[in-house]
């Protein structure tokens, strides 16, 4: 899909370009007129970089003097007009100290735009997160002054008030040297032993901690974290095993892994997915097979055959998934995960049995893995099980009774009287008409529904 598009785009990029430059300039101009972004596209585009500069500034001084309050809903809108803010100085700010410097600028507007803004979406604290940040980067990177970046970003997070600020620090080894953060750290170091303020403390600490995981110093991670957190647990442990992973000490990383039992069961998922790593690097493939093993059976997925393959080897693929079709189908309870993975692999006749076998189970709230799964066997042929997943998706909604949700009940129903025509035999599963006859006796009350039904 993703190839087709970037085909289409080609072509159209190919033809916009023989339309030459008037043509397309009268069309920009005859957009910008019914469309605000368009003409702040516009205007960007004519501007000279210190003009576009200079207008960024203004609508920085613009942000913090503002008094009007952004609601939640107005908070996705928003969110675009900071960023296409950040467009302007990427238009404008060619000199990489001034655009570090102008990027700090927008963070330390953080308080006045958070104060006056529902972002309970998350929406405008992504700007900061992912758009300033990657630009950011994108201009410290050329930035000679590599010392001179590691103060701007000190400085700035010497207050953080929403949260923001220190994602400068935690993408700072793309664009300080090693050295320079190992500056940045003994800054950050100095000024946490002399804090005694518990909070403040704990904030710079953090912020170490995020550094030494980036330079793979896993003894001044397991030293921050101690000091930051003081116990450690489980999640600690992996963190922990992660750098010395990262760092090349695998046998090390192992150690801290093996502390992690199998009863913790919120933890043995990642641990495990990191042993198949360490035993790999250890050369101990035995265990990294029984590794590999235990995740898969765990739980089925594509992905996690693919980390089998590549440890017992790829030409295994049909005997594995033959081995365990036997197995998958044993087992009378029902597992989602197993019946996506029979999908995931084109076996819908295995996937339609799979669902017909366990139909009394499906329960219509588990939505975001049913709809899939029932579209997968009805665009594959299969309508008898997609209609089995279809009624529990519909059998949930009327459970519920939330009228606002009923749109969604009447499309299935729709979709289930189509799908009926189709089905030649029923097995054991009750046909149409009485399934719908037993609908009305349990739901008939539901006017709104039936009405909705009736008119769609």
């Amino acid at each position: 899909m993703n190839d087709t598009k970037t085909s289409t785009n080609n072509t159209k990029r190919k033809r916009l370009v023989e339309l030459g430059p008037e043509s397309l300039a009268d069309a920009l101009l005859q957009l910008a007129g019914h469309n605000d972004t368009a003409d702040e596209l516009v205007e960007r585009l004519i501007a000279t970089p210190r003009e576009n500069v200079r207008k960024f500034q203004a609508k920085l001084t613009g942000l913090k003097r503002s008094r009007r309050f952004i609601r939640w809903g107005e908070s996705y809108e928003f969110s675009h007009e900071l960023k296409q803010l950040l467009e302007v100085l990427k238009e404008g700010a060619e000199n990489p100290a001034m655009g570090s410097k102008l990027v700090v600028k927008f963070f330390k507007c953080d308080e006045a735009i958070f104060e006056r803004c529902d972002d309970s979406s998350g929406h405008v604290g992504d700007v900061f997160r992912y758009d300033a940040t990657e630009l950011f980067s994108t201009y410290a990177q050329r930035c000679s002054s590599k010392e001179w970046l590691a103060d701007l970003v000190f400085d700035l997070n010497k207050q953080d008030p929403y949260g923001v600020r220190d994602a400068l620090i935690h993408c700072a080894a793309e664009y300080l040297p090693e050295s320079v953060v190992r500056y940045l750290i003994h800054r950050m170091q100095q000024t946490a032993d002399e804090e005694l303020d518990k909070y403040e403390k704990q904030h710079w600490l953090h912020l170490i901690e995020s550094l030494a995981r980036q330079i793979r110093d896993p003894e001044l991670f397991l030293r921050t974290r101690t000091a930051y957190r003081g116990s450690l647990n489980a999640n600690a442990w992996l963190d922990i095993a992660g750098v010395y992973l990262a760092s090349g000490d695998a046998q090390t990383a192992l150690e801290w892994l093996e502390k992690i039992s199998d009863d913790d069961v919120l933890q043995t998922s990642r641990r495990d997915t990191m042993l198949l790593e360490v035993y790999g690097q250890l050369g101990q493939s035995q265990k990294q097979e029984e590794i590999a093993w235990k995740k898969f059976r765990s739980c089925r997925t594509v992905t996690a055959l693919k980390e089998l393959l590549e440890v017992i080897g790829k030409e295994r693929h049909d005997t594995v998934v033959q081995e365990e079709l036997p197995k998958i189908h044993a087992n009378k309870n029902l597992s989602l995960t197993d019946a996506a993975f029979l999908v995931d692999l084109s076996l819908m006749d295995e996937a339609g049995d799979y669902v017909l076998e366990r139909a009394e189970q499906l329960d219509g709230d588990h939505y975001y893995s049913l709809l899939p799964l029932a579209k997968a066997l009805e665009e594959s042929g299969y309508p008898l099980p997609a209609l089995v997943v279809y009624r529990s998706l519909l059998d949930s909604i009327l459970r519920r009774g939330k009228s606002t949700i009923y749109h969604h009940g009447v499309r299935y129903l729709k979709k289930l009287d189509r799908l009926a025509a189709d089905v030649d035999d029923w097995k054991n599963v009750s046909d149409h008409q009485s399934y719908v006859q037993k609908l009305r006796q349990t739901h008939g009350r539901k006017s709104a529904f039936w009405s909705k039904y009736g008119v769609c």
